[in-house]
């Protein structure tokens, strides 16, 4: 019996990682808090918490249900988009701000903070509904109901050990951005990868 369930569990570890291990808003965010050694536990498990969530909801059959509402897509990419934009020029000022790139003599963010925008870059971005919801919950509705558990299992361990790694492992840099012009590097990134990403969603949302 476990012979005939294993692949299932693959299956769901391999497409969930196939999924989310690029460069994105959500990812950056991690990478950024990781330096910074600041709230990371919490932050990771929100990411692969809400991850599970949205699998699960999927894999139940709400993936079709969204799939019907177009309106709902079209507000999630302007909300999205207006989110990718503050948060984008923000790093652009922090990169002009060579005092402020020093991890050591920044006021850091509470825990309140850190979580609220990690729903922000979690919730707002339709593209995570597209992934875990519609299409990883097309490809686990589509197997055998005892077979669907450890689907789920698995894409939550490779969302897990993802983030885990993205944000615990952001410490062995830490020599890399002890400098303030590798905090400026990152922030121009940043900056410029949320606005790309902001326009990106803006002229989906038009062509649909």
């Amino acid at each position: 019996m476990t012979q005939e369930l294993l692949p299932a569990f693959t299956k769901g570890f391999v497409l969930c990682a196939g999924l989310i291990i690029a460069i994105g808003a959500q990812n950056m965010f991690v990478l950024r808090q990781g330096l910074k050694r600041e709230h990371v536990l919490p932050i990771v498990l929100f990411c692969a918490l809400a991850d599970a969530t949205l699998i699960v909801t999927g894999v139940c059959g709400l993936g079709g249900v969204l799939a019907l509402v177009p309106g709902l897509t079209l507000l999630l990419s302007l909300g999205g988009a207006a989110f990718l934009c503050w948060y984008g020029i923000s790093a652009l000022r922090r990169a002009a701000k060579p005092s402020a790139l020093v991890v050591g003599h920044q006021a850091g963010m509470t825990l309140g903070v850190a979580l609220a925008g990690t729903a922000a870059f979690t919730f707002l971005n339709p593209h995570v509904y597209i992934d875990t919801v519609m299409l990883m919950g097309a490809v686990g509705a589509s197997l055998p109901p005892p077979e669907r558990p450890l689907f789920v299992a698995g894409a939550v361990l490779a969302s897990l050990v993802w983030f885990s790694s993205l944000g615990f492992g952001a410490r062995f840099l830490a020599l890399l951005f002890a400098r303030p012009m590798a905090w400026r590097v990152l922030d121009i990134a940043i900056g410029v990868l949320m606005l790309a990403l902001a326009a990106s969603l803006v002229h989906g949302a038009v062509a649909v």
